[in-house]
């Protein structure tokens, strides 16, 4: 079974704009598919069905249930064909259930000249490839039980900005994430803005924490090698937290930012 990223995305038509695909086990987090891979099949099919090669820009999905690994069928609608931008509406199923809804906003990403202003907040805080001895998850990690996207992926979580800071501060969580086999391309990028450990995790939550609501802007296509993956809060509640990712590529340059909106686990 494949543990390439760029197979997880493939699609068929099906006609009318409905598209089938699957996300097998190494696409899951614990038992179910991981929101971020779902997001990013999402994005795919908008773009398949655009057909203008433009690429996702921006991505507003909700999340409705978890599904298992398996078969998808993703239904497309285009609400705009614009000479600038885009837009497509995305329904994801299991079934005759809807997993996700997402609405696709489709452009073109910023080239590579430097942007205007840019207060990039991962570049002094992360080097461009993983600290030597940082370890992968795999066998023995631990949280290779549960994060299976380590099948196609190197992901190498910093696991000390993991744990409740002794200043009381909020936690700061960092991650250096790359594709196995493959560079990365806009749509991992969009996943690796879902790649994170809650961040309750540094509050001692540590349970299910489904997401509801995630938005995503994707700045750049991403140069090859590894993403730096700085994951932060703004506020934990006692039902609802937020949690932001700015992914960062091997030139420095910001390639994706999400916000989420979801719930905080009970223990």
């Amino acid at each position: 079974m494949s543990v390439l990223f760029s197979d997880a995305m493939r699609l068929g038509s099906a006609g009318d704009g409905v598209y089938e695909g699957a996300l097998n086990e190494h696409w899951t987090i614990g038992p179910k598919v991981h929101g971020g891979a779902m997001l990013a099949l999402c994005a795919n099919a908008a773009r398949t069905e655009l057909g203008t090669g433009d690429e996702p820009i921006a991505v507003s999905g909700n999340f409705l249930w978890a599904p298992d690994p398996g078969a998808l069928r993703v239904i497309t609608t285009v609400r705009k064909r614009g000479r600038r931008i885009s837009l497509v509406d995305v329904e994801l199923m299991q079934g005759d259930r809807v997993a996700v809804r997402a609405a696709i906003t489709l452009g073109v990403p910023e080239h590579d000249l430097p942007p205007l202003l840019s207060t990039n907040p991962v570049v002094p805080l992360m080097t461009p490839e993983p600290p030597p001895g940082l370890e992968p998850i795999g066998p023995g990690h631990r949280m290779a039980d549960v994060v299976h996207l380590a099948h196609g992926c190197d992901i190498r979580p910093s696991l000390t900005t993991m744990a409740p800071r002794s200043d009381g501060g909020p936690p700061v969580i960092e991650y250096w994430v790359r594709p196995r086999g493959e560079a990365p391309d806009v749509l991992f990028a969009l996943l690796c803005g879902d790649v994170s450990a809650p961040v309750t995790f540094g509050v001692n939550r540590f349970g299910w924490a489904p997401t509801v609501q995630l938005t995503a802007f994707l700045r750049a296509r991403p140069a090859d090698g590894w993403l730096r993956v700085l994951c932060t809060t703004t506020q934990i509640g006692q039902e609802w937290f937020d949690e932001d990712h700015v992914v960062v590529d091997s030139a420095g340059r910001i390639v994706v930012q999400t916000r989420q909106l979801a719930l905080v686990p009970s223990t």
